[in-house]
């Protein structure tokens, strides 16, 4: 399965919680930082976008596939970083 890189700049702060349950309930994924999380799913990025969407009007959303090259710094942990190099 493919995976994807979101980043979601909410227009009410309170939706960000929205989008990251929203996520979480997609499966395997981990938080990049507070509003950019990486993700494996089925869904397309265009599916994935608008699913997020959702109860979100007018929120920033980006997906982009990713697969070709990654480099992070700071991670949320041991977990997570090598969720990234597993996936990313």
């Amino acid at each position: 399965m493919p995976c994807y890189v979101v980043t979601f700049e909410p227009t009410v702060p309170a939706s960000a919680a929205t989008t990251t349950d929203r996520l979480k309930a997609l499966g395997s994924y981990c938080p990049i930082n507070a509003s950019s999380w990486a993700i494996v799913t089925e869904k397309t990025a265009v599916q994935l976008r608008d699913y997020l969407s959702q109860d979100n009007a007018g929120a920033r959303i980006f997906v982009v596939r990713s697969g070709t090259e990654a480099a992070w710094i700071n991670t949320y942990g041991d977990k997570n970083s090598e969720w990234l190099k597993k996936y990313l």
